[in-house]
């Protein structure tokens, strides 16, 4: 789902399988949870923790930060791919955005 965008690489970072663009990452997996955590605002967070506990939550470690923790077997696939796909839209190259968009308008 993630390598699909353009720019996108698998690498590590804090010891764990990520995605970036640009060098930045896009999603990382959280080994000790073995679960995706998500960039997103923290108002997004909050209400997402607050509507489906059993799916979403955070950690005192993360908590500080805009992410969401998500258990695999819970998550919504179309959620994710949005997601993702919103987080991808931020970071990546202007030029690599406008050529993304064009072909997906043909």
């Amino acid at each position: 789902m993630i390598l699909a965008l353009p720019d996108t690489e698998e690498t590590t970072s804090w010891d764990a399988r990520s995605f970036k663009v640009n060098g930045k990452v896009i999603l990382f997996w959280n080994p000790t949870y073995d679960c995706p955590v998500f960039k997103v605002r923290r108002d997004e967070r909050d209400f997402l923790i607050d509507a489906d506990p059993d799916t979403f939550f955070t950690t005192d470690h993360h908590r500080p930060h805009p992410l969401v923790l998500a258990r695999p077997a819970l998550l919504d696939a179309g959620w994710a791919r949005a997601t993702i796909e919103r987080t991808w839209r931020a970071q990546v190259g202007k030029r690599t955005l406008k050529a993304w968009d064009a072909g997906r308008d043909a």
